[in-house]
């Protein structure tokens, strides 16, 4: 009689694929809403800014101006800290999944383009992320009795410093998750001999775009024109 096979010892490795596949479409997913969560955030502060202020720009209602700022940025944060537990990996599974002919030409040569500074974006980001966690340690210790107002306090100021990664997510994130998206056919598939190639591609297809850039006007058109981004 046949020895049934182990699911995941398949010829084609089908069932591992298609879990690692739903794993990446739930986190790419999360990402997507993170980064429009981002842009409503933002989106909102610049419907109601204005009405904050004078002719010239400048704050006539200052407290609701700072009232306005406070909840942008919290809401953001809540987003930025979902770019942070998914973020690096999927960013990881894109660039090796990624070929040259992805950033040259395609649908999502763009996206990938608009991918070179979010490394900077993340780090950044967790680097304030690191710090928080380390004034509530702090706290713990050393003001039981008056933490929840101190906390309060630390907690704005977190997500006023983190505001501006939080608006770099917004755009290089939903960047970030239409290219992984775009991949998805492609997880699960074995690319152990892709980690070496990532840099070179990257290399090859930066050194095509400057020379393609001089032969040639640049294009007229992107497949995601940014908005204007007016958050003050």
């Amino acid at each position: 009689m046949p020895v049934p096979s182990h699911p995941s010892a398949t010829p084609d490795r089908q069932p591992q694929d298609a879990g690692e596949r739903a794993a990446w479409r739930t986190r790419v997913q999360a990402l997507a809403v993170a980064a429009d969560g981002i842009r409503q955030a933002s989106d909102r502060w610049d419907a109601i800014s204005d009405s904050y202020c004078d002719e010239d720009g400048w704050p006539v209602d200052e407290t609701g101006y700072a009232d306005g700022k406070v909840a942008r940025d919290a809401a953001a944060w809540e987003h930025v800290e979902t770019f942070l537990a998914h973020g690096p990996d999927v960013l990881a599974g894109v660039r090796a999944a990624a070929q040259p002919a992805d950033y040259l030409d395609g649908p999502i040569s763009a996206d990938l383009l608009r991918l070179r500074g979010i490394d900077s974006v993340l780090e950044r980001a967790g680097e304030i992320h690191r710090e928080w966690d380390q004034v509530i340690a702090l706290m713990e210790g050393s003001m039981p009795g008056s933490r929840e107002l101190y906390e309060e306090q630390a907690r704005e100021i977190r997500n006023s410093e983190g505001w501006h990664y939080a608006d770099e997510l917004g755009y290089a994130g939903a960047a970030l998750a239409r290219a992984a998206d775009h991949l998805t056919d492609r997880i699960g598939v074995d690319q152990s001999a892709h980690t070496g190639r990532v840099h070179a591609a990257l290399t090859r297809s930066t050194s095509a775009q400057r020379d393609a850039s001089a032969a040639s006007p640049p294009a007229s058109a992107a497949s995601d024109p940014p908005a204007v981004r007016r958050s003050r």
